[in-house]
Protein backbone atom coordinates (compact mmCIF):
# COMPACT_ATOMS: atom_id res chain seq x y z
CA UNK A 1 0.00 0.00 0.00
CA UNK A 2 1.18 3.63 -0.71
CA UNK A 3 2.82 5.65 2.02
CA UNK A 4 0.65 8.89 2.29
CA UNK A 5 1.35 11.97 4.53
CA UNK A 6 -2.26 13.55 4.97
CA UNK A 7 -4.57 10.01 4.02
CA UNK A 8 -4.32 6.79 6.26
CA UNK A 9 -5.72 4.09 3.70
CA UNK A 10 -6.59 0.49 5.30
CA UNK A 11 -7.78 -2.19 3.84
CA UNK A 12 -9.61 -4.89 5.16
CA UNK A 13 -10.94 -7.94 2.58
CA UNK A 14 -13.08 -6.01 0.14
CA UNK A 15 -13.33 -2.59 1.51
CA UNK A 16 -10.79 0.34 1.42
CA UNK A 17 -11.25 3.16 4.10
CA UNK A 18 -9.56 6.26 3.41
CA UNK A 19 -9.38 8.31 6.09
CA UNK A 20 -8.84 12.32 5.79
CA UNK A 21 -5.74 12.63 8.03
CA UNK A 22 -5.65 16.61 8.62
CA UNK A 23 -7.10 17.54 11.74
CA UNK A 24 -5.85 20.40 12.52
CA UNK A 25 -7.01 22.27 9.62
CA UNK A 26 -10.33 20.01 10.07
CA UNK A 27 -8.92 18.31 7.01
CA UNK A 28 -9.23 21.09 4.52
CA UNK A 29 -7.15 20.07 1.19
CA UNK A 30 -5.39 22.68 -0.97
CA UNK A 31 -7.42 21.25 -4.19
CA UNK A 32 -6.00 24.14 -6.47
CA UNK A 33 -2.69 23.40 -7.76
CA UNK A 34 -2.53 19.76 -6.44
CA UNK A 35 -1.52 20.50 -2.53
CA UNK A 36 0.31 17.22 -1.42
CA UNK A 37 -3.10 16.54 1.17
CA UNK A 38 -5.39 16.26 -2.18
CA UNK A 39 -2.28 14.26 -3.84
CA UNK A 40 -2.95 11.55 -1.65
CA UNK A 41 -6.47 11.20 -1.59
CA UNK A 42 -6.33 10.96 -5.13
CA UNK A 43 -3.55 7.95 -4.79
CA UNK A 44 -4.88 6.35 -2.35
CA UNK A 45 -8.18 6.32 -4.28
CA UNK A 46 -6.46 5.46 -7.46
CA UNK A 47 -4.63 2.47 -5.15
CA UNK A 48 -8.31 1.31 -4.59
CA UNK A 49 -9.55 1.62 -8.19
CA UNK A 50 -6.23 -1.00 -9.19
CA UNK A 51 -6.57 -3.14 -6.38
CA UNK A 52 -8.85 -5.68 -7.86
CA UNK A 53 -10.19 -7.31 -4.16
CA UNK A 54 -11.92 -4.18 -3.25
CA UNK A 55 -15.55 -3.65 -3.77
CA UNK A 56 -15.97 -0.77 -1.69
CA UNK A 57 -14.23 2.91 -0.85
CA UNK A 58 -15.28 4.73 2.22
CA UNK A 59 -14.08 8.10 2.59
CA UNK A 60 -14.11 9.58 6.26
CA UNK A 61 -12.40 12.08 8.34
CA UNK A 62 -10.01 12.42 11.08
CA UNK A 63 -11.08 14.55 14.21
CA UNK A 64 -13.77 16.88 14.76
CA UNK A 65 -14.14 17.17 11.03
CA UNK A 66 -14.75 15.59 7.44
CA UNK A 67 -13.81 17.74 5.89
CA UNK A 68 -14.18 21.97 6.31
CA UNK A 69 -13.37 22.93 2.38
CA UNK A 70 -10.62 24.58 0.84
CA UNK A 71 -7.47 25.28 3.02
CA UNK A 72 -7.72 29.72 2.42
CA UNK A 73 -4.22 29.91 3.59
CA UNK A 74 -3.25 28.97 -0.28
CA UNK A 75 -6.21 30.14 -2.65
CA UNK A 76 -4.72 32.55 -4.61
CA UNK A 77 -0.95 32.04 -4.23
CA UNK A 78 -1.21 28.53 -6.16
CA UNK A 79 -1.95 30.61 -9.20
CA UNK A 80 0.81 32.68 -8.30
CA UNK A 81 -0.56 35.57 -7.22
CA UNK A 82 2.80 37.02 -5.47
CA UNK A 83 2.89 38.18 -2.25
CA UNK A 84 0.58 41.86 -3.22
CA UNK A 85 3.34 43.94 -3.54
CA UNK A 86 3.26 47.01 -6.15
CA UNK A 87 3.95 45.86 -9.74
CA UNK A 88 3.73 42.15 -9.26
CA UNK A 89 1.82 41.07 -12.16
CA UNK A 90 -0.96 39.05 -11.92
CA UNK A 91 -1.51 35.22 -13.22
CA UNK A 92 -2.10 34.34 -16.89
CA UNK A 93 -5.48 33.14 -18.15
CA UNK A 94 -3.15 29.48 -18.91
CA UNK A 95 -2.26 29.22 -15.54
CA UNK A 96 -5.33 29.67 -13.94
CA UNK A 97 -7.61 27.41 -16.79
CA UNK A 98 -4.94 24.58 -15.99
CA UNK A 99 -4.79 24.42 -12.42
CA UNK A 100 -8.57 24.87 -12.53
CA UNK A 101 -9.44 22.08 -14.80
CA UNK A 102 -6.77 19.79 -12.77
CA UNK A 103 -8.06 20.15 -9.36
CA UNK A 104 -12.07 19.55 -10.61
CA UNK A 105 -10.64 16.52 -12.63
CA UNK A 106 -9.56 15.31 -9.59
CA UNK A 107 -13.10 15.32 -7.87
CA UNK A 108 -14.37 13.93 -10.90
CA UNK A 109 -12.25 10.84 -10.03
CA UNK A 110 -14.77 10.15 -7.20
CA UNK A 111 -17.51 10.45 -8.95
CA UNK A 112 -16.57 8.60 -11.71
CA UNK A 113 -14.78 5.49 -9.40
CA UNK A 114 -15.39 2.54 -10.16
CA UNK A 115 -16.03 0.73 -7.08
CA UNK A 116 -18.59 1.64 -4.77
CA UNK A 117 -18.19 5.06 -2.70
CA UNK A 118 -19.46 5.76 0.86
CA UNK A 119 -18.94 8.97 2.61
CA UNK A 120 -18.68 8.69 6.26
CA UNK A 121 -20.03 12.21 7.33
CA UNK A 122 -19.37 14.50 10.47
CA UNK A 123 -18.74 17.59 12.27
CA UNK A 124 -17.84 20.07 8.73
CA UNK A 125 -18.55 19.18 5.55
CA UNK A 126 -18.42 22.42 3.50
CA UNK A 127 -17.55 23.19 -0.27
CA UNK A 128 -14.98 20.71 -1.51
CA UNK A 129 -15.68 18.46 1.39
CA UNK A 130 -19.76 18.42 0.38
CA UNK A 131 -18.73 17.76 -3.40
CA UNK A 132 -16.58 14.80 -2.31
CA UNK A 133 -19.66 13.76 0.10
CA UNK A 134 -21.99 14.28 -2.87
CA UNK A 135 -19.73 12.71 -5.55
CA UNK A 136 -19.67 9.33 -3.25
CA UNK A 137 -22.68 6.40 -4.45
CA UNK A 138 -23.72 6.75 -0.77
CA UNK A 139 -23.89 9.39 2.24
CA UNK A 140 -24.14 8.35 5.63
CA UNK A 141 -23.58 11.34 8.24
CA UNK A 142 -23.96 12.04 12.05
CA UNK A 143 -26.80 14.46 13.26
CA UNK A 144 -23.86 16.94 14.51
CA UNK A 145 -22.79 17.33 10.33
CA UNK A 146 -23.06 20.81 9.08
CA UNK A 147 -23.39 21.55 4.94
CA UNK A 148 -23.01 24.15 2.97
CA UNK A 149 -21.06 26.26 0.54
CA UNK A 150 -19.90 29.28 2.52
CA UNK A 151 -17.68 29.60 0.13
CA UNK A 152 -19.75 31.02 -2.77
CA UNK A 153 -20.25 34.27 -0.56
CA UNK A 154 -16.34 34.93 -1.41
CA UNK A 155 -18.35 36.49 -4.84
CA UNK A 156 -19.10 33.74 -7.10
CA UNK A 157 -22.31 34.20 -6.72
CA UNK A 158 -23.72 30.57 -7.66
CA UNK A 159 -20.70 29.46 -9.96
CA UNK A 160 -17.35 28.01 -10.46
CA UNK A 161 -18.09 24.94 -8.95
CA UNK A 162 -17.94 21.38 -10.90
CA UNK A 163 -21.01 20.03 -8.84
CA UNK A 164 -23.70 22.67 -9.89
CA UNK A 165 -25.18 20.04 -12.65
CA UNK A 166 -25.15 17.17 -9.47
CA UNK A 167 -26.63 19.32 -7.06
CA UNK A 168 -29.61 20.89 -9.56
CA UNK A 169 -30.15 17.41 -9.92
CA UNK A 170 -30.22 16.20 -6.36
CA UNK A 171 -32.11 19.27 -4.53
CA UNK A 172 -34.13 21.33 -7.54
CA UNK A 173 -32.91 24.07 -9.83
CA UNK A 174 -34.43 26.91 -7.28
CA UNK A 175 -33.21 25.09 -4.09
CA UNK A 176 -29.40 25.00 -5.67
CA UNK A 177 -29.95 28.84 -6.27
CA UNK A 178 -30.70 29.66 -2.87
CA UNK A 179 -27.69 27.11 -1.52
CA UNK A 180 -25.32 28.53 -3.68
CA UNK A 181 -26.28 32.32 -3.61
CA UNK A 182 -26.98 32.91 0.25
CA UNK A 183 -24.01 30.16 1.47
CA UNK A 184 -25.94 29.51 4.36
CA UNK A 185 -25.04 26.37 6.38
CA UNK A 186 -27.53 23.66 7.20
CA UNK A 187 -27.71 20.58 9.03
CA UNK A 188 -27.78 16.86 8.62
CA UNK A 189 -31.86 16.48 8.76
CA UNK A 190 -32.24 19.19 6.00
CA UNK A 191 -29.68 17.55 4.09
CA UNK A 192 -31.35 14.55 4.33
CA UNK A 193 -34.54 15.97 3.53
CA UNK A 194 -32.78 16.99 -0.02
CA UNK A 195 -31.23 14.60 -0.85
CA UNK A 196 -28.01 14.86 -0.34
CA UNK A 197 -27.68 12.51 2.44
CA UNK A 198 -29.40 9.39 2.75
CA UNK A 199 -28.79 8.66 6.22
CA UNK A 200 -28.44 10.68 9.18
CA UNK A 201 -27.95 8.69 12.45
CA UNK A 202 -26.20 9.95 16.18
CA UNK A 203 -23.03 10.44 15.85
CA UNK A 204 -21.91 7.45 18.30
CA UNK A 205 -23.46 5.05 15.95
CA UNK A 206 -22.20 6.49 12.75
CA UNK A 207 -19.14 3.91 12.60
CA UNK A 208 -21.22 0.88 12.95
CA UNK A 209 -24.14 1.70 10.66
CA UNK A 210 -21.68 2.83 7.79
CA UNK A 211 -19.63 -0.84 8.82
CA UNK A 212 -23.53 -2.29 8.03
CA UNK A 213 -23.92 -0.72 4.94
CA UNK A 214 -20.73 -1.51 3.84
CA UNK A 215 -20.63 -5.46 4.60
CA UNK A 216 -24.35 -5.26 2.89
CA UNK A 217 -22.07 -3.64 -0.46
CA UNK A 218 -19.38 -6.30 -0.15
CA UNK A 219 -22.35 -9.02 -1.16
CA UNK A 220 -22.14 -7.17 -4.32
CA UNK A 221 -20.50 -9.44 -7.57
CA UNK A 222 -17.36 -7.58 -8.68
CA UNK A 223 -18.37 -7.89 -12.41
CA UNK A 224 -21.55 -6.33 -10.77
CA UNK A 225 -20.05 -3.23 -9.31
CA UNK A 226 -18.12 -2.68 -12.32
CA UNK A 227 -20.81 -2.32 -14.75
CA UNK A 228 -23.21 -0.93 -12.50
CA UNK A 229 -20.55 2.23 -12.10
CA UNK A 230 -20.03 2.05 -16.23
CA UNK A 231 -23.59 2.31 -16.59
CA UNK A 232 -23.72 4.94 -13.60
CA UNK A 233 -21.07 6.99 -15.88
CA UNK A 234 -23.18 6.74 -18.93
CA UNK A 235 -26.37 8.21 -17.24
CA UNK A 236 -24.05 11.65 -15.55
CA UNK A 237 -23.30 11.88 -19.40
CA UNK A 238 -27.41 11.61 -20.46
CA UNK A 239 -28.07 13.88 -17.39
CA UNK A 240 -25.03 16.46 -18.32
CA UNK A 241 -23.84 15.93 -15.25
CA UNK A 242 -20.60 15.39 -16.06
CA UNK A 243 -20.54 18.81 -18.21
CA UNK A 244 -19.93 19.93 -14.67
CA UNK A 245 -16.20 19.38 -14.96
CA UNK A 246 -15.67 21.96 -17.82
CA UNK A 247 -18.50 24.66 -16.77
CA UNK A 248 -16.56 24.42 -13.31
CA UNK A 249 -13.13 25.39 -14.02
CA UNK A 250 -13.86 27.58 -16.69
CA UNK A 251 -16.10 29.68 -14.95
CA UNK A 252 -13.74 29.97 -11.67
CA UNK A 253 -11.34 31.32 -13.92
CA UNK A 254 -13.33 33.70 -14.75
CA UNK A 255 -14.47 34.75 -11.06
CA UNK A 256 -10.32 34.80 -10.67
CA UNK A 257 -10.11 37.82 -13.09
CA UNK A 258 -13.10 40.39 -11.73
CA UNK A 259 -11.47 43.47 -11.95
CA UNK A 260 -10.53 45.55 -9.15
CA UNK A 261 -12.76 48.41 -9.06
CA UNK A 262 -15.24 50.75 -6.61
CA UNK A 263 -18.24 48.28 -6.99
CA UNK A 264 -16.60 45.23 -6.82
CA UNK A 265 -15.14 42.76 -4.60
CA UNK A 266 -12.67 40.08 -5.10
CA UNK A 267 -11.46 37.91 -2.49
CA UNK A 268 -8.09 37.57 -4.02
Amino acid sequence: MGNYKYVIYEKQGEVARITLNRPEKLNAIVMLGYGEDYQDLLGALGEAAEDDDVKVVVIKGAGRAFCAGQDLSQVGFVYGFGTGKPGERRPSQRARLRLDRKGFEGLFRILLHPKLTVAQVHGYCLEAGLIIAMFCDITIASDDAIFGFPGQRLGFAGSGEPDIQFLALTVGLKRMRYMMLTGRRFGAAEAERMGLVQEVVPRAKLEKRVNTVVQALTTLPRDGVAVGKAHLHMIYDSLGVTAGLAQGYIMHTLFTTVRYEAGEWNYF
